[in-house]
């Protein structure tokens, strides 16, 4: 276990909601005005994560708080007080109150990272998620119109691994994709090519926790910003007017530039997989969380 004094702690959590209040500001002065936002919405509707809770600071897993039992986290659910008067979070039964949950937190994040990447998808989800189809899920207008963007889908293998994105593919589109991804065959199927897999780092480590520092969440939700900025760049949308330049992976120009960003997503993801497994090490059953 290691023990922060409280100056170090409270040092961490100052500067943990000062980095999340930064993070989440754009999206509270809109939230307050009534404005939407089809790029950076998504972070907050798909993941149903709010500002507050991601401004709040755990110090994960194993590790205990001095002279924390005056706080008032030391009532909040998942943590414990402790005779000297330190605080800590109580991995073990927080993990015993939805061993479900971080049971599949745990194979989809150890079978993710341990899989090799798969680059040739280019982004073609959304494509497939408006093939001829007249009405959109979007009010954005096409980039190159539905004909042209029927086309360029017709022109690709689509190769989706995702059942989040599948599901929302045209009926049309859907016969046209290599695999059929199903809930149930989630965990054998997602790999860390995927930018929707990488974005969901961000929702595994929010569905731990306390267990999770709170460090390490926003470095998750900074990826799955990150991501949700390629994701929308190389969509079929024309969202200029939001200030998102296309990247045009219906060019070979465009799709190496794609490919070399998902490369690089995926290192990222799997280091924040690794974290997140290895935060869960220091709790006091860590055979809970072993594969």
């Amino acid at each position: 276990m290691t023990r922060l004094d409280r100056q170090t702690w409270r040092e961490r959590e100052r500067a943990h909601v000062a980095r999340a209040e930064a993070l989440t500001a754009a999206h509270r002065d809109r939230r307050r005005r009534g404005e939407k936002h089809p790029v950076w919405d998504f972070l907050f509707t798909y993941y149903p994560f709010s500002p507050t809770r991601l401004a709040t600071w755990h110090p994960g897993a194993g590790v205990v708080l001095e002279d924390a039992a005056g706080e008032e986290r030391a009532t909040w659910r998942g943590y414990r007080a402790h005779d000297d008067g330190s605080v800590s979070v109580d991995a073990r039964a927080l993990a015993a109150e939805k061993p479900g949950v971080v049971r599949l937190a745990e194979i989809m994040l150890r079978r993710t990272a341990g899989r090799p990447g798969q680059f040739d998808c280019f982004g073609l989800h959304e494509w497939a998620m408006v093939y001829r189809q007249g009405e959109h899920r979007h009010p954005q207008p096409l980039r190159l119109g539905q004909a042209a963007t029927d086309a360029v889908v017709e022109s690709h293998d689509l190769r989706c691994t995702h059942i989040d994105a599948f599901r929302f593919f045209t009926p049309d589109a859907a016969p046209r994709n290599r695999t059929r991804p199903t809930r149930e065959a989630q965990p054998d199927l997602e790999q860390p090519g995927c930018l929707h897999a990488g974005m969901d780092v961000y929702k595994w480590a929010s569905k731990l926790g306390p267990i999770v520092p709170g460090e390490l969440l926003l470095d998750a939700f900074e990826l799955a910003r990150d991501i949700r900025q390629l994701d929308m760049e190389a969509a079929p949308y024309d969202l200029a007017a939001f200030g998102v330049l296309p990247v045009r992976i219906e060019t070979p120009e465009g799709k190496a530039e794609y490919v070399r960003r998902q490369r690089a997503f995926a290192e990222r993801g799997n280091d924040l997989r690794r974290r997140i497994l290895d935060a869960w090490r220091p709790a006091e059953e860590p055979s809970d969380f072993a594969a």
